[in-house]
This record gives structure tokens, sequence and C-alpha cells, in this order.
């Protein structure tokens, strides 16, 4: 990384979480690249989650092309949710981008999704801003598994988000690092952020077809774990508490209903592991 882009505090950090995605990581990075530069400040963190082919090599070669790059990699496999944690807490943005590795979002979205970002003399606005896959280029199996998995969460969280699965999102760094963290959590966010009090919207986004490598993820994965991790999450957000703390010491307007400091009383984080 520069010099610059070390000291600079850049607007948004763009993380993507990777595992045995090779052939994908210099014509992602390529991407990102095209649609951020010039646009905006930004860094890009790569975390490889303990690849056993190309990834960390491919990464390394480069950062002498990119400058923004900032690749990290776990010693072990440890799964997406754990990979994009890795990434957040060493991201420096105040706002987080996430994108999947596999090259099937397409990077040139993500300004459609800043546009949503609340504006500079305003705190009012969403925290997360989602992706949604208006023409999904899947194999007719994981199309299918995904609409029942959306549907059951759909029908259990209410988290009123179409594209759980989307992994092109925005969202709050400080609200994701206070959130519970465990396996499976990034296909919750958007009801994780709901149940903490943000607010939630989503945007159409394009999708495209896998062109290089193959999916971690199959029909085991979407349906069957997914509703074991359903029913934690509607454990968790039934022992989530929200209030306002009034500050006592301020004055009549800081003391207002609705104006004090949010206070979040939730149960204890579970942990886990699995593959990304």
């Amino acid at each position: 990384m520069s010099a610059r882009a070390a000291t600079t505090v850049p607007a948004v950090s763009v993380v993507v979480p990777v595992h045995n995605e090779a052939e994908n990581v210099a014509p992602l990075l390529a991407e990102i690249h095209a649609a951020l530069e010039g646009v905006l400040d930004y860094e890009v963190v790569y975390v490889d989650d303990g690849s056993t082919d190309a990834t960390p090599r491919i990464l390394k070669e480069c950062l002498t092309r990119y400058p923004r790059l900032r690749p990290l990699r776990h010693v072990r496999n440890s799964g997406q949710s754990a990979a994009m944690a890795t990434g957040v807490r060493a991201s420096r943005a105040p706002w987080i981008v996430t994108l999947d590795g596999d090259g099937q979002n397409d990077p040139a979205d993500i300004p459609a999704l800043l546009a949503k970002l609340p504006g500079a003399s305003t705190s009012e606005g969403p925290a997360m801003i989602c992706g949604q896959r208006v023409k999904r280029r899947d194999t007719w199996l994981k199309r299918v598994s995904s609409k029942v998995a959306n549907g059951v969460r759909g029908w259990v969280l209410r988290d009123h988000t179409p594209d759980i699965g989307c992994g092109l999102k925005v969202f709050k760094r400080d609200v994701f690092l206070k959130l519970p963290h465990f396996d499976h959590m990034h296909r919750f966010l958007p009801a994780l952020f709901q149940r903490a009090g943000e607010q939630v919207v989503s945007v159409p986004v394009s999708h495209r077809p896998r062109a290089k490598g193959r999916s971690h993820y199959g029909m085991h994965d979407r349906l069957w774990v997914g509703i074991v991790d359903i029913l934690g999450v509607l454990w968790l957000g039934r022992r989530m508490k929200l209030t306002d703390a009034l500050d006592l010491a301020g004055s009549d307007a800081q003391a207002s209903q609705g104006s004090g400091l949010r206070a979040n009383a939730q149960a204890e984080r579970p942990g886990g592991t699995g593959s990304a």
C-alpha cells in the first residue's frame, strides 16, 4: 500500500472474502478499480480464507498494480463470516462495501448503493444498503434453493429483505462491529442490523454467471443449515432489548424521547466456524 493510502482515512473500504478464487482475483480487482477510481477515496481489503490454490500468490502479485489493495490471509479456513469480520476489523473507513469474490457481483453497481448513503448534513438514513439481484444468473437448482431459503427466512425473521444472498452490500462499520458474531452471520446481516435499531433498504443490482472456479455452496448449505441458523437468529432477536437512554445532564432537546443514546442489551455471542 502506498504511503498516502496508509495515512489517509478512505471514504469506503471494499471487503472481499475469498477461498480458492485464484482465477477471479485479478479480474475483480480491475473492475473495482474501474468502478471507484476518481469517484471517491477507497481501499480494498481482500481476506484469503486459507486458500489451497494460488490465491495468496496472486494477491501479492497484484500489490504492485493496485496500491489501494490490502491483502490478509487466515492461517486456516474459518468460513465466509469469519473472513468478512476479519476484513471489517482491518478496514479504516466508516462505511464498508462487501463483494463476493467469485465475480458474480458487478462492482459497477457499487456507486448506486453509495448514492443511498446519508448526506453530510444529516445522520438520518439507512445503516445498510443491500443489493437485490433482479435477474439471477445461476443454475436452476441454485435459484430454487436460494428462493426457498429466502422465503423461509423472510417468513420467520420478517426482515423485509428480498435477496439476503446478494454479496453486494454497504453498511456502517461501527454497527457491524457491535453485532454478535457467529458462523454464517453474513446471511443474516439485514435482520441483525434491524434488531440493532437500524434502517435497511434494498437496491436493484445486476448479476452475472460464474465464469471461473466453482461454487462453495450447495442445497444443503442454503436450506438445511440455514434453517438452524434462522432459529438461532430468531432467538437472538428476542433476547435483544432496545431503548433510549436520556442524558440527564444535557439540554431539554438532548433529553427528549428518541434523541438520547441508544442502549442495546443482547445475548452472549455464540461462535463457530465453517467453510466459505
